[in-house]
Order: C-alpha cells, then sequence, then structure tokens
C-alpha cells in the first residue's frame, strides 16, 4: 500500500485524537467552552458505531482503501479486534484530553530547588504527566468498554442504526459517564471533570450545577455531543440493511433534538443566573486577603521563611487598620508549626495581639508524630478557635501510596518528605464569624466535599491554596474549580492563594475581584453568610442515579418487548 494510503486510513484516528485534543482547550485558561458542545462527536461516533472511514471520505484525496496492503499497518491491526479498536480509540481521546487539560503538571519542572538533578526532575514532571494522562485515558477506555459490554449482552442487533435504540444508546453511555467520574472523583486522583470545560465563562450552564452537582452539567455535555453524533451518523452512513434505516429527516431530527436541548438548558440556566441574590445587610462581613507571592524555591528555606513573616505580617496590619473583620492566607503561607509561632511570639503572633483582627492561617499542624496541612482559626487574642486539617491529600506531594512498598524510593518528592496525615472527613468549621465552607488547594475539585459543608451549615466558602509550583494554567483552573464550587452551593467564596490567582466571587460565579499573577497583593471585600439550600446541597448528586435507572430500563426494555411480542398464528391442517 502506498504511503498516502496509510496516512488515509490513519484519518479515523486522527480525527478522534482532535476531538480529545479540542476538548482539551476548552478549560481555562485558553476557555474555548464552546468546544465543549462538540468535541466528544468522534468519541460518540465510535460508540454509536459509525463506519469512520465512510464518514469521512469527505477530505481531500480521501479514497476507501483496499485491502491490497503488504506488511504491518495500525488500521488493518485495529480492524481485526473490533472491541479493542472502540477502546483504543476511547483511550485516544482520552489521552488528547485529559493530557492536554492537565499539561500544567509538568510546571514542577525544575525540582532543583529540593536537590534533585535537573534531569531527574524532567523526567519526574515527565512520569506525572503520564501517569495523570493514562489515568483520563483509562477512563474513557472503560467509559468505551462498559458500552461495548452492553450492547453485546443487551443487543445483539444494536449495530444497526434505528432512532430508538440510538436514542437509548445516548442515554445509556450518559448515565454511565456520570457514573465513572462520581466514582472517579472518590479517589485521589481528579481533577478534569467535563463541567469543569465550562467555567468560569459560560455562567449560565454553570447555574445547572445547582440542581444536582457538577454531573448535570456533565450529563448536559455527553447527551448533546451524542444527539449532534446520531444525527451525523444518521444523515451520512445510515443502515441500509434493514427496514428501520434513519434517513435524513431522522438525522433532521436528532440535530434539532440535540441543539434545542443545548438552548433550553442554557435558558433555564440563564432563568437561574438573572435571579436576585438577595443578601442581607447583617449578613455582611469584610473580608481581608493576603496573596503572599512566596516562591517554592524559596518558601522552605531560612530567605522565603523570613520573607513570608515580613510580608504576611504587613499586610495583615494593613487589613486590620481597614476594618476588615478577618483576613485570609494562602495554604502553608506560614510553612511552620503554629505553636511554634506562638512559643516564638513571632511578629505575625504579635501583630495579632495587636490589632485585636482574627485570621485565618494556613500552616502546618501535628498528628501524632506526622504533620497536618492545616487552616487555623486565630481569634484576636491569639487563641486558635478552630483547625481544619487538608482531607484530599496530593499523592506524591503529601502522601506515599503504598508507602510501606515504594516510600523509600519516592521520598525525595516532596520536601515534607510525602508524610503528611490528611484530615476527617466529617469536620466542621466554626468560626465566630459563622461557620465556613473550607477547602485547602486541590480539594477544590471534590464537589462532594463542599456540598457535605454546605449541608451541616456552612456559610461561606474560604480557600487557600499555595499554585506556586504548577504552570501558569493551574491557578486559572483552580480558580475556575471554585466558581463551580461557589454556584453549586450557592455561597460566596473568598479565594487566598500565595503566588495567584486569589479572588472572589459571588453564589452566581461571577469573579467580583481577581489578582494578578506572581504579585504581592491585598485585598478587602465584603461578603454574606447565607443560609440558602441548593437542589444538590439537600439531595446531592440525585440525577445519576435517576439517569442510571432509565438507562436500565432502557437496556432491558428491547428484552421485554421481545419476549412480549405476539406469537404468530398456527396454519391451517386442512
Amino acid at each position: 500500500m502506498k504511503i498516502t494510503q496509510q496516512i488515509e486510513r490513519l484519518y479515523p484516528v486522527f480525527f478522534v485524537l482532535l476531538g480529545g485534543v479540542a476538548m482539551g482547550c476548552t478549560p481555562a485558561p485558553m476557555g474555548a467552552w464552546y468546544f465543549g458542545w462538540l468535541g466528544m462527536i468522534p468519541l460518540w461516533l465510535v460508540v454509536l458505531g459509525a463506519d469512520l472511514p465512510e464518514l469521512l471520505k469527505f477530505l481531500p484525496g480521501r479514497k476507501t482503501a483496499g485491502s491490497n496492503s503488504m506488511g504491518f499497518s495500525l488500521p488493518e491491526l485495529l480492524d481485526k479486534y473490533p472491541i479493542k479498536k472502540n477502546v483504543f480509540y476511547g483511550c485516544l481521546w482520552g489521552l488528547g484530553y485529559h493530557g492536554l487539560a492537565i499539561a500544567w503538571i509538568t510546571g514542577i519542572h525544575p525540582l532543583t530547588w529540593m536537590g534533585v538533578p535537573w534531569l531527574s526532575s524532567l523526567a519526574i514532571a515527565a512520569v506525572c504527566w503520564l501517569l495523570l494522562s493514562l489515568t483520563g485515558a483509562l477512563f474513557l477506555g472503560l467509559w468505551v468498554l462498559l458500552m461495548q459490554g452492553i450492547e453485546k449482552f443487551f443487543f445483539h442487533d444494536f449495530s444497526n442504526l434505528s432512532s430508538a435504540k440510538l436514542l437509548r444508546k445516548v442515554l445509556i453511555g450518559t448515565a454511565l459517564w456520570c457514573l465513572l467520574e462520581g466514582l472517579f472523583s472518590m479517589g485521589d486522583l481528579w481533577w478534569t471533570s467535563l463541567s469543569y470545560t465550562q467555567s468560569p465563562v459560560n455562567l449560565a450552564i454553570l447555574q445547572l450545577g445547582k440542581i444536582s452537582g457538577p454531573n448535570t452539567i456533565t450529563a448536559a455535555i455527553v447527551s448533546i455531543n451524542g444527539l449532534l453524533a446520531a444525527s451525523w451518523l444518521s444523515w451520512a452512513n445510515p443502515d441500509k440493511s434493514s427496514d428501520t434505516s434513519l434517513n435524513k429527516t431522522q438525522g433532521k431530527k436528532f440535530l434539532a433534538g440535540g441543539i434545542s436541548l443545548l438552548a433550553v438548558l442554557h435558558i433555564i440556566g440563564g432563568v437561574i443566573y438573572l435571579q436576585p441574590i438577595a443578601d442581607s445587610p447583617e449578613q455582611a462581613m469584610n473580608i481581608g486577603i493576603i496573596q503572599g507571592n512566596i516562591p517554592n524555591p524559596i518558601k522552605l528555606y531560612p530567605e522565603g521563611w523570613r520573607k513570608a513573616i515580613e510580608g504576611y505580617t504587613s499586610g495583615y496590619e494593613q487589613l486590620a487598620d481597614q476594618g476588615v473583620a478577618a483576613v485570609l492566607t494562602p495554604e502553608t503561607a506560614l510553612p511552620f508549626l503554629w505553636s511554634d509561632q506562638v512559643r516564638e511570639r513571632s511578629s505575625f503572633y504579635r501583630a495579632i495581639l495587636a490589632k485585636g483582627v482574627m485570621a485565618w492561617v494556613g500552616g502546618f499542624g501535628q498528628a501524632g508524630n506526622r504533620l497536618t496541612n492545616s487552616l487555623f482559626t486565630i481569634t484576636g487574642q491569639g487563641e486558635i478557635f478552630s483547625q481544619y486539617n487538608k482531607v484530599k491529600l496530593v499523592p506524591l506531594g503529601e502522601y506515599i501510596p503504598f508507602e510501606q512498598f515504594i516510600g523509600q524510593f519516592i521520598n525525595r518528592l516532596s520536601p515534607l518528605e510525602a508524610k503528611l496525615q490528611a484530615g476527617a472527613g466529617t469536620q466542621i468549621f466554626n468560626t465566630p464569624l459563622g461557620r465556613a465552607i473550607v477547602g485547602i488547594c486541590y480539594e477544590s475539585a471534590f464537589s462532594q466535599h463542599f456540598q457535605r459543608q454546605a449541608a451541616a451549615g456552612g456559610e461561606f466558602i474560604i480557600t487557600a491554596s499555595n499554585n506556586s509550583h504548577y504552570g501558569l494554567s493551574m491557578p486559572a483552573q483552580h480558580h475556575a474549580q471554585d466558581v463551580l464550587r461557589a454556584v453549586e452551593v450557592d455561597r460566596w467564596a473568598v479565594r487566598a492563594t500565595n503566588t495567584g490567582y486569589s479572588g472572589i466571587v459571588d453564589p452566581h460565579g461571577n469573579t467580583l475581584w481577581i489578582s494578578e499573577i506572581n504579585t504581592y497583593a491585598t485585598h478587602a471585600h465584603t461578603v454574606y453568610r447565607r443560609q440558602t439550600q441548593t437542589w444538590y446541597t439537600r439531595w446531592g448528586d440525585w440525577l445519576t442515579p435517576l439517569l442510571l435507572l432509565l438507562g436500565l430500563m432502557a437496556a432491558i426494555a428491547p428484552k421485554f418487548s421481545t419476549s412480549a411480542a405476539p406469537l404468530p398464528k398456527a396454519k391451517s391442517l386442512r
């Protein structure tokens, strides 16, 4: 086979990968959120049983390749194993999406400031990126595999393209995707939910998070992509082998259905967004934020310690003089045991005693012989009012999975020897200003963490993060995660980060203030305590179980209809 023919036969591979890359362009800071409503179409075409070479014959120079090839050919190898081929396509799409979306992880390089050689640091960054990307690819491969299994078990004739079967498959696929996102988010490696592809720009669709959390948005994206893919498939590649073949009219119906659903969901979200935020003046609080801007290469060394103490002390004093009710500092703003600051009567501690203004201080606590990544409520009298210990620790950075087996080999990945102690998942964070919902850094990706605290009476959100050791796209995505969390539980959010972006977000997801990146900054802003409860706050993710139930009914319905079909009349013996 000629080289050009080999390339042409790889068009489906490029097509699916391009869809994943397009979806990878949707998160901040690129923010091409509109690709989110189209980027899954190539993946859906695979799952719906499309003949991709036939669909792509419109490409310049594209011809149906013959089978007269000689030697090894990837397309031929894939064609020999249809199920494995589809799983491969799923993994490929996942690699394009997740690999591009979390490319910021490579920003941990160089780690020479930790004593790691430059080449070793590069290898560490590459391995971290590869592992996270492969985890995302595994997610997609599993989704496709499950869809293939359902097709084989429930529908022996599911390969034909009747409208009813395509609709059932879109419903089942949407339900399975939401289930897998829910399961993966229970683990420790989670960031790239489809829902965050719309944040922080598409505020209308973000309001759907109030209904059933991020999976409401995810379900919308998956189902609309599925309907548009069904339209393309119906229009361009109908099944002509049966009397249920879809025609162009049916393709138009799928297209109209997908566009209508997209419009209706945005209208619903827009109506919610336009509802006024009814805050009572009695619930107002003036909160100060300090962005210390202490780069990681110096943060854990004497130079960084001095800079942190000086910067946070002066910032605290400045904000206290402005009349704020409390000051929020970033994650591990003071990278010490707070008890040491009290014992040594540091300048920051003395400033609290002098000004008498409450502070939420990021630092280290102690649990047995291990440290905790903590946020302390320090009263104006210098006493610890409450302490929150980070629950979702970063694998390898803050703890070592299977430490007893591999800990000695990778301890050097963390300046804290990756031996932090995780906090309890049931913590309540009371403060003199009311009960707060708290997230430290990585926890912003876990919606159920915020939903639980809101259901327990949390009245406002405070998040504290570092972010200085990743690529520049990470702070933007982190802000987008916090925007989602604020909308889902209908709370004001106050964000303090080390190097950016710190910010203020209202319950509709509007960013009312955001800091510059890699700068020292202080800011004071009025936010409000709220006691409202969204559907998501009250009932959590109730949509996914509903979709699974409907998907199960859709899967087994054909079996019942077949078994209930009337028997043919017996011929007369006369």
